[in-house]
């Protein structure tokens, strides 16, 4: 695996698929899912070949085949070239809806029926579709800004009056600047207020802008607050759209990256306990007995021989109240080949 493959998405192509999920979030009813490599296109149709599902899916599966074939010359993608054709199927009034998208990242092989369309390969290979604080502050002006993937679905912009320099004359310089430092110790008070009523719901808060208010204001957060905070560099009042996203991107990275290895840490310590399952047909059986809490999946499975095994577990799982986690760091991806490309942990221990 390059390490090209792993690399951060372009903003331009975040920003489609980002749309392109919000779109999918409008699709009521049934819906087919599926994901597959460009070139893999007539596996995927065999793959699809080999089940039997009621009436409606089937009429599905079959448009969903010929578009296909139709892609396999002609492929889609919103980035510089096709890694990987995602499409939904989904019916209305008996007639059939597709949606597809291609993409220039690998994304791990899947095919699914499910109530709603599967979209966690976006979210945990592509960073989609998370809700993210942006603050950016000074001593006197602050915008706070949430974004919903690369969508602002609220905005909060506070000022104040603050006279730079003491004047000749009235109050002493000492006085001045207490007062001055009151005024921006209590406008601190209110945005941080602002950013809490705010953060509800969101991963991440981004801070940033010139000068010392950042660092000032930090100390305004609550220990909830802070342990969501990032300082970031370059971020101004005046950083453009796409900045502003590669700066969002940049740092969900980073936060899935910590994120799996904290994962990895709760696996081998729970391990110990015997609240964990790593061959195949031991996790098929967790799953059908509802005992197995998350299912970390390598992205690459299938170039594995149990491919079509890890396929009907991960639908098994997204019909629990499982969670589906999707690794995409070579190093934990080497541990998973060692464990058939699949680890659980267990809600309870299992005979």
């Amino acid at each position: 695996m390059s390490v090209f493959e792993f690399s951060e998405i372009e903003p331009s192509e975040w920003l489609s698929i980002n749309q392109f999920v919000l779109e999918l979030k409008e699709i009521q009813g049934p819906c087919v899912s599926v994901y597959y490599p460009y070139g893999k296109g007539q596996n995927t149709i065999q793959l699809l070949q080999e089940t039997k599902r009621s009436e409606s899916v089937e009429k599905i599966k079959k448009k969903i085949e010929s578009k296909i074939l139709e892609l396999k010359n002609n492929p889609v993608s919103v980035g510089k070239f096709t890694k990987t054709l995602c499409l939904f199927g989904w019916m209305v009034d008996d007639k059939i809806h597709l949606k597809v998208i291609g993409t220039s990242k690998k994304l791990p092989y899947v095919y699914m029926v499910n109530k709603k369309p599967y979209v966690k390969p976006f979210s945990d290979i592509l960073k989609t579709n998370y809700n993210i604080l942006i603050v950016t502050i000074d001593q006197k002006t602050a915008r706070i800004q949430k974004y919903l993937g690369s969508q602002i679905i609220q905005e909060s912009k506070l000022k104040i009056d603050l006279q730079g320099r003491h004047k000749k004359g009235g109050q002493s310089q000492g006085r001045f600047l207490r007062a001055r430092q009151t005024k921006i110790h209590v406008f601190f008070k209110k945005v941080a207020n602002k950013v809490r009523l705010m953060s509800n719901n969101s991963e991440l808060i981004l801070l940033g802008g010139s000068g010392n208010g950042k660092t000032e204001f930090y100390d305004e957060l609550n220990s909830e607050l802070t342990s969501k905070c990032r300082f970031v560099d370059g971020l101004s009042f005046t950083t453009s759209v796409k900045d502003i996203h590669e700066i969002i991107i940049h740092h969900l990275y980073e936060h899935r990256k910590k994120h799996m290895e904290e994962l990895m840490q709760k696996y081998e310590k729970l391990f110990k306990e015997g609240l964990t399952a790593k061959k195949n047909n031991v996790i098929h059986r967790a799953l059908k007995i509802g005992s197995v809490e998350t299912l970390i999946v390598s992205t690459v499975f299938h170039t594995k021989p149990q491919f079509k095994n890890i396929l009907k577990m991960l639908e098994e799982a997204k019909n629990t109240s499982c969670k589906i986690e999707f690794a995409m760091s070579p190093k934990i991806i080497k541990k998973l080949e060692i464990d058939d490309s699949v680890l659980a942990i267990l809600r309870y221990k299992i005979k």
